[in-house]
């Protein structure tokens, strides 16, 4: 144990510093796409189909059906697996688990809950207006952009961050098990559920469910949760060291020299 908490610094002396500056750098790149950018209004122009007025692919088998319900249930269940065995750990822990095994457990596990939960939540007070609501796609509302004003009398969207998504994106905080021994293999883990989790999400785009933006978002929240999920976790599991004592520091080394 303490062989590794020497090496963890050793191995990411400034990852906090770099994971907070990646965040920032990579919030202001979304919100310049979706403001200064139509990417979105291509992706979803590319989706429709202008002649039927309609986004094709919104009542399709594999995007309505598997994606947006199958997939769906199996990563819910998939999710209550890793809390049900965090719980079960926390009443009876396995002694065959070492202490970074059982961070990354509670992270997961944390994680499955709270993305999918921080994503309704902001859904509930976001303005947007999903694609196929919109006057563009054959819907009533107008397009505007996040930074825009929005129009008094407006009723809101409730549409980004795109929820559907965060079903996967928790999946990022896998990471963590390989996290700090492992760090190549932690950011290929990270960066293969990134993408599982914008497949999800791109499904939602071609249904005219989401524009690429919302889906952004969600990746974007996901991984600023799992981040502050693990340093949480991780600094319950290692508290900083503090001690007290009512004997001054002179008398101290009198004794120790004695």
């Amino acid at each position: 144990m303490r062989a590794a908490a020497v090496l963890e610094p050793a191995i990411c002396p400034h990852s906090g510093r770099l994971a907070a500056a990646v965040l920032l750098n990579t919030a202001l790149l979304i919100l310049w796409l979706g403001n200064y950018t139509d990417i979105d209004l291509w992706l979803a122009d590319a989706a429709f189909d202008a002649a039927s007025r309609s986004f094709p692919m919104q009542h399709a088998w594999i995007a309505e059906k598997f994606n947006h319900v199958i997939l769906k249930a199996a990563l819910s269940i998939l999710g209550g697996a890793f809390v049900a065995l965090c719980i079960w750990d926390w009443f009876r822990p396995s002694p065959r688990w070492d202490g970074s095994r059982r961070v990354a457990l509670r992270v997961v596990a944390l994680s499955a809950v709270l993305v999918p939960t921080a994503m309704s939540v902001l859904k509930h007070f976001s303005q947007s207006h999903c694609p196929w609501d919109l006057q563009r796609y054959g819907g009533t509302e107008p397009y505007i952009r996040l930074l825009e004003v929005f129009p008094a009398g407006l009723s809101a969207g409730h549409c980004m961050p795109a929820g559907h998504a965060s079903s996967a994106l928790w999946l990022v905080a896998l990471s963590a098990f390989w996290w700090p021994q492992r760090p190549r293999m932690a950011a290929a883990v990270a960066g293969a559920m990134l993408l599982f989790g914008g497949m999800v999400g791109w499904m939602q785009q071609l249904r005219g469910a989401h524009f690429l933006t919302h889906t952004l978002w969600s990746a974007w929240i996901a991984c600023a949760i799992v981040y502050l999920t693990y340093k949480f976790v991780k600094g319950l599991a290692n508290p900083m060291p503090f001690s007290y004592s009512s004997v001054p520091a002179a008398t101290q080394m009198q004794i120790a020299k004695r």
